[in-house]
């Protein structure tokens, strides 16, 4: 028969009291959120009150209210500028943004699909996709068309005659003005799309194809005398003119606008390098004195008393969410002194253990501290997490980080002969004539990762 019976053990266990738990939970947020977070606490908790008002986060001196007003302002910008650059226009006029497709879709695969539904026989469509493989973000054609026509001799014995009929076809597609090869060419396959009875139409062709040079410097008075044109039709002319996107291919292709506030600033100081945690968006939080001096010596008034101690370790949590951010960011920034001096070549192998032995914390918690947070560096602003990378051996016997040895694959491809592209197994043996131990698959799986073509893929035939 069984005897039931009570008995003692000592043991250990740990327990994540509600304060580490919030803490925790506090330190995985970016800054944004955590704002928002305080913003909640101090709407719902009677007994926090806000010490300042916190600096509004700025992204190129505006506040948040003002982006998305800026973003169809930055479009035009920077599409005068670069015309300025190509010989394109200028002008105070702005017009209506093209706000970029955000379903997802690259550029190439838009036009590959319209490829396969438009009116295209197979070898014009075998033709159009070599046609849209050299067409680049901005919608541009980047290679001649005897290039493609050598590019696919071998196979089909295509003519250059035939590549430029197919081009044709390819410049209907959508967006309107793609693959053109030319900011000229590309703002008139634009301006042949408008009804032909528009007014000052042919002005604006003639201006586009010939004196993009004069509106970019605004010499309307030039402009005017070289069009032999009216003041009331060159304004007309203009405004067709300002009205296409001298970059079609970000219609389609272009990001979504991310803004990062760095939640650390890194800058060097008298040949030191000195880390700030950044306050900007987070207000400085204190509990409400006069509320907690009436609760002293009342047993009354519970829910109040749970909102001061919830306070209180809000508070706490904000403080141990500052202190960690500031140890690991200095302990990363004493590692990696040699990036910020010499860059991405110079990056030291590290790992969340050498972090959390040094700072005595755990590696999960240095894993959270890494996660959505940036650091601002006088050589731009990363995530975290970019400062770490695995070990390679070297024959020197210091170790290599797997960064580093990204950005020495990238600089060899990017100083090889485009006639004679350097294969896998040729950059790992040039790598270990620098000591460094790569095997050739490694290097496979770092260039892929970098989003560089094979060597074949790479080639270029000479004109």
């Amino acid at each position: 028969m069984l005897k039931l019976s009570l008995q003692l053990k000592p043991g250990q266990s740990l327990t994540m009291t509600p304060q580490l738990q919030q803490a925790i939970r506090l330190l995985q947020l970016p800054v944004l959120d955590l704002s928002a977070q305080i913003q909640d606490a101090l709407e719902e908790n009677i007994m926090l009150e806000m010490e300042d008002l916190p600096d509004v986060p700025e992204t190129n001196g505006e506040s948040t209210a003002e982006i998305e007003t800026l973003r169809a302002e930055d479009i035009w910008q920077s599409r005068s500028e670069q015309n300025i650059q190509d010989g394109g226009w200028n002008g105070e006029a702005r017009p209506v943004a093209d706000f970029a497709d955000e379903s997802g879709q690259t550029l190439r695969e838009h036009l590959l699909w319209q490829l396969e539904i438009e009116d295209f026989t197979a070898r014009q469509a075998l033709i159009g996709e070599a046609i849209i493989d050299a067409i680049n973000d901005d919608g541009y054609l980047t290679m001649p068309l005897e290039e493609v026509a050598s590019y696919l001799d071998e196979e089909t014995n295509v003519t250059v005659g035939e590549v430029e009929e197919t081009l044709r076809k390819v410049q209907r597609l959508d967006p309107i003005g793609v693959a053109a090869r030319s900011v000229p060419e590309c703002l008139i396959l634009q301006l042949q799309q408008l009804d032909p009875e528009t007014q000052g139409l042919a002005l604006a062709i003639a201006m586009a194809q010939d004196h993009l040079d004069l509106v970019a410097s605004r010499d309307y008075g030039e402009l005017r005398r070289s069009l032999r044109a009216s003041e009331e039709d060159l304004q007309d002319a203009l405004a067709l003119v300002r009205s296409c996107n001298p970059k079609p291919g970000l219609a389609v292709s272009a990001a979504s606008t991310e803004y990062v506030i760095p939640d650390v600033f890194v800058r060097r100081v008298d040949k030191h390098w000195q880390v700030e945690v950044s306050s900007r968006g987070i207000p400085h939080l204190s509990v409400n004195q006069q509320y907690a001096r009436l609760l002293r010596g009342s047993g009354d008034h519970a829910v109040l008393r749970t909102q001061l101690q919830e306070a209180r370790w809000l508070i706490r949590s904000l403080e141990i969410r500052h202190e960690t951010l500031m140890k690991v960011a200095t302990s990363i920034v004493s590692r990696q002194t040699d990036f910020l001096e010499q860059g991405e070549e110079a990056m030291k192998p590290m790992v969340l253990r050498d972090v959390a032995e040094e700072i005595g914390m755990h590696e999960s918690t240095i894993s959270r501290v890494t996660t959505n947070k940036y650091m601002h560096t006088p050589r731009g602003v990363f995530e975290f997490k970019y400062f770490f990378s695995s070990h390679l051996s070297s024959a020197d016997g210091e170790d290599q980080s797997s960064t580093s040895v990204r950005a020495k694959i990238r600089k060899l491809i990017g100083a090889e002969n485009p006639a004679k592209p350097l294969s896998d197994s040729k950059i790992a043996n040039l790598l270990a004539a620098e000591g460094i131990s790569v095997a050739r698959r490694t290097v496979a799986k770092y260039r892929e990762a970098m989003n560089i073509a094979s060597s074949s893929e790479r080639r270029r035939r000479p004109i």
